[in-house]
Order: C-alpha cells, then sequence, then structure tokens
C-alpha cells in the first residue's frame, strides 16, 4: 500500500490511521494484509455493510480480526453480516453460536453446506434447523427436505406426510445409515416404511431389503418380492430371529423350501 511501508506498518499511526481512516481510504484498507492494521481496522465507525462483507469474503483474514469486525456496531444490527459471519471458517465458536439463533432455517442450511464452515458449527447449525423444524408449514419442510443435509432430511422422514417422505427419500444426502436409524425407530409411521420399501432407488439396496424384511412394518407383498434375491444364509438367519412376525417367517421358510426343491431338481443326476 502506498501509505504503509514494511517499515511503517505495525507503527502505531499506521494503526491510528487505519482506524480513523475516511470513506476514500476505506477501499485500500480493505484489502490491507497486516495483522495489526487490520484489527485497528475493524474498529474504524465509517465501515458500511459493503466494507464488512467485502472483508469477510476474504478467508485468510485471522480469527482475532473476525472477532473485532464481530464487534463492530454495524454488524451487531445487520442481518446479512451476521450470516458472513457465522458462514466464515474462522470466526471463533463463541462469537459464531449466538448468531445462529438469529439466523433463518434456510440460511442455518447455508451455514452447515458451506464446505470450510468447521464440523461443530455445521453441528450446531442442523441443530438449531431441528429446533425449528415443529412450526414450520408442510410446504417449506417439503422444500426444506429436498435441500436439506442428510440428518435434517432423516429428520422430516419421521412422518406420515406422503410427500414430504417422498422429498425427504430423494434427498441425495440421505444415506443408507440414516435409513437403517430411521428403521429401528419405536413407533414409526407405517407409511415411513411403506414408503422406503417401494422407493425407486432404496428398495434396491440389498442390505436395506434385510432390515425391510426384518421390520413388521413393510407390507407383505414387498417382502415376498425381495424373498428371490436374498442368500440362503441371510433368509436362515432371518427365520431364526425370534423378533420376526409369524406369517413372514412362515413365508420365508416356504420359500426357501421351494428354492431347496429347485436347486435339487436342477443337479444333474448321478
Amino acid at each position: 500500500m502506498a501509505d504503509y511501508s514494511p517499515q511503517q506498518r505495525f507503527e502505531p499511526r499506521a494503526r491510528l490511521a487505519a482506524a480513523t481512516s475516511s470513506r476514500a481510504q476505506i477501499e485500500e484498507l480493505c484489502t490491507e494484509t497486516a495483522p495489526e492494521v487490520l484489527l485497528a481496522f475493524a474498529h474504524n465507525p465509517h465501515l458500511g455493510e459493503r466494507d464488512l462483507l467485502r472483508l469477510l469474503e476474504r478467508k485468510d483474514l485471522p480469527a482475532e480480526v473476525v472477532r473485532e469486525l464481530a464487534s463492530h456496531p454495524e454488524a451487531r444490527r445487520n442481518y446479512t453480516i451476521k450470516l458472513a459471519l457465522a458462514r466464515h471458517p474462522r470466526t471463533p465458536r463463541l462469537v459464531c453460536l449466538p448468531i445462529l439463533k438469529f439466523l433463518y432455517v434456510f440460511d442455518l442450511l447455508r451455514v452447515a453446506q458451506t464446505p470450510a464452515v468447521p464440523f461443530d458449527i455445521k453441528m450446531a447449525a442442523e441443530e438449531a434447523i431441528l429446533r425449528k423444524l415443529q412450526g414450520m408449514p408442510t410446504g417449506e419442510k417439503i422444500t426444506l427436505a429436498r435441500r436439506a443435509t442428510g440428518r435434517v432430511a432423516a429428520a422430516l422422514l419421521i412422518s406420515t406426510d406422503a410427500e414430504l417422505i417422498e422429498a425427504a427419500l430423494d434427498n441425495p444426502y440421505v444415506s443408507e445409515s440414516h435409513l437403517f436409524k430411521i428403521l429401528a425407530l419405536q413407533n414409526l409411521p407405517p407409511i415411513v416404511v411403506e414408503q422406503i420399501a417401494r422407493h425407486e432407488r432404496w428398495s434396491h439396496y440389498y442390505h436395506l431389503r434385510l432390515a425391510l424384511i426384518r421390520n413388521p412394518l413393510t407390507p407383505l407383498a414387498r417382502v415376498l418380492s425381495f424373498l428371490p434375491n436374498m442368500t440362503a444364509a441371510d433368509l436362515r438367519d432371518i427365520c431364526h430371529d425370534p423378533r420376526m412376525p409369524e406369517p413372514v417367517r412362515k413365508y420365508v421358510l416356504a420359500h426357501s423350501a421351494a428354492r431347496l426343491r429347485q436347486q435339487s431338481g436342477n443337479r444333474p443326476a448321478g
């Protein structure tokens, strides 16, 4: 910068100039790299929304500078700046967590889906979303289910609304492990299990089919459609599982017996 040579940058007058610079000098100071100057600049009363957002676009800002920017009067009252702070990878945890309480659901989702945001902040953003689900209109829930993280979409799966369940099942971030946890829940609405069992994608996963066969809420017709593709060892384990409903056990035994007869009939003589 023209005003600050390397020898001058850390002098008190350089910091004072950054803290009190006029609007005309702010543009140049937004590209400053010296931490001491940036710390002083963060206190400049002439900084507006545009300036703070421009600074927060820089992922190289030290955490102490981000902390000072968060304490700027404009940052404390401006929602857009709060969101930028929540999404900045170097915003200190003690600064970021209180901000999450004020963000709207879909902005919390942006925080949770920002790659550079620390894992614990992403988890906190997801927790904040989950706390807000109860009062959300169904239409917003369906939109959220399509776009949310896997954890949030899985939570939205526990519903009696068929469109909402379908939207969550179509979410690209939902994983097989999410569905295993859902299927293991007590008092799960039957429609959830039915839609997983019929879903074009999920109904083809072998281990999910096993979990669905074992689930008493899976429609019998779907159970029967899964049996031909299961291994004999897995069918035997299913029959020995004391949790299996008796009607399903009988069908599994009958299918296994028929398969054995067919195999015996196909063996060459001698």
